[in-house]
């Protein structure tokens, strides 16, 4: 999907100032916000934040970037910054969406374009999690978890691929607790896998359905389906690096409860994010800037749906971080040819290795969260990464750290029956 290169900000692309206020009530109490959340808007003048004449709130699709200026405006009370975090990020998100309903709205992964940063926050403290948790429990658990995996992956390596990200987009809503894997019901028709960054590119459900039913007809209720999604993502690394990236993972995490689409949105890097969006989103869940350059290296391998980076298409040729022209001209034909997916990796797209940051550095990647990595906060990194051998140490590292986000003990989760249902 291309975008304008730089659409004309006309008068239908803004919502008037009588409108806003109309509207940002409801949006307040969308957001749950309370009185007196907000300092008056006297004492910070619309015009000192947004460029736009008498302040009005623009909507086409570059300029949804300043609809999060007018979020920015309000200013919440210092002593209620933690709060204020989480608030701020629901109004920007809101008014993004508010834009889409009106216009339509560049997206990758169905995501509003662009986010907000959110504010650095700490994560509360994992419990402890132990290698050979299941070695007197469920003696050989991690076998048969290994050893499906690897027949999969001998089928099709995409399926590898797919399990690492598994992985990431389950530690990264709600904590490692296998919420990813919930299948909607009655009760909850909107389940982590039906949000917008999810919907339709998540895979390898059935391969954890396939270890689930093996490890219940040996050692029923023992290993849950949070535990076999960490496993399966270290053993997908194991067998997509040709052998080349092993590490131990702890267990010992419960299964957990909750599990809400909205919730995508708020915690799951999206393409478009640059570096500073990147860094707020992984800080939040206690990783830091060299763990997030590290595990972007991911992207060496897997797929991208061509829609994903279609604000990235026509190239620009202004734009320091654009796709080489040989790239764009590659991708554009590939995505124009009827194929709705393109190799990440051009160069080594079933490896997984540190490939991903030559092709950084070459202008070679899909995602403006890849391009981004170029700049000047992040590009020392970028080639330390290709140094042999560092990205292998570090990665591992950054595996074994997600491993531990927001776990589940027996007081808050439970070992389910089945991965798609609570019990």
């Amino acid at each position: 999907m291309a975008t304008e290169d730089a659409p004309s900000f006309t008068p239908s692309n803004y919502v008037e100032d009588a409108e806003l206020d109309r509207i940002l009530p409801t949006l307040k109490d969308a957001a749950g916000f309370a009185p007196g959340d907000f300092v008056d808007d006297d004492h910070h003048p619309r015009s000192r934040t947004c460029n736009t004449p008498s302040y009005r709130h623009p909507t086409s699709i570059v300029s949804l970037r300043h609809s999060l200026e007018l979020a920015s405006v309000v200013v919440f009370q210092s002593n209620e910054r933690t709060m204020a975090s989480h608030k701020l990020a629901a109004l920007a998100l809101l008014l993004a969406l508010l834009g889409c309903v009106a216009h339509t709205c560049q997206a990758s992964y169905g995501y509003p374009y662009p986010l907000s940063a959110p504010r650095k926050s700490t994560p509360p403290s994992a419990p402890a999690l132990s290698y050979a948790y299941y070695y007197k429990t469920c003696k050989g658990a991690e076998k048969i978890v290994r050893d499906v995996v690897q027949a999969e992956i001998k089928r099709n390596r995409g399926i590898g691929a797919g399990l690492i990200r598994l992985f990431f987009h389950d530690c990264f809503v709600q904590g490692c607790d296998a919420s990813v894997l919930l299948d909607k019901t009655q009760a909850n028709e909107q389940t982590e896998k039906f949000g917008l960054p999810n919907i339709g590119s998540l895979r390898g459900f059935e391969v954890i359905d396939k270890i689930k039913t093996k490890l219940e007809a040996k050692c029923k209720g023992v290993v849950s389906c949070a535990d076999i999604v960490a496993y399966a993502g270290r053993d997908a690394t194991y067998f997509l690096s040709n052998k080349k990236v092993y590490f131990e993972m702890p267990a010992g995490r419960y299964d957990g409860r909750v599990s809400s689409a909205n919730e995508t949105l708020f915690n799951l890097p999206p393409p478009f994010a640059d570096v500073a969006l990147l860094e707020a989103m992984f800080a939040a869940k206690g990783l830091s800037l060299d763990e997030m350059v590290t595990l972007s290296g991911a992207h060496t391998v897997g797929i991208s749906h061509c829609s994903s980076f279609g604000d990235r298409l026509p190239r620009n040729a202004s734009d320091p971080m654009a796709m080489n022209s040989r790239f764009a001209k590659s991708v554009t034909r590939k995505c124009k040819s009827g194929s709705s997916t393109v190799d990440q990796d051009i160069y080594t797209p079933n490896t997984l290795d540190n490939r991903y940051y030559k092709n950084v550095l070459n202008h070679e990647v899909l995602f403006t969260s890849d391009a981004t990595l170029e700049s000047s906060k992040t590009k020392y990194l970028v080639k330390q990464n290709l140094k042999p051998y560092v990205w292998e140490a570090k990665f591992k590292q950054a595996m074994r750290k997600m491993g531990g986000i927001g776990v589940k003990t027996k007081a808050n989760g439970e070992i389910r029956k089945n991965c798609r249902l609570i019990n």
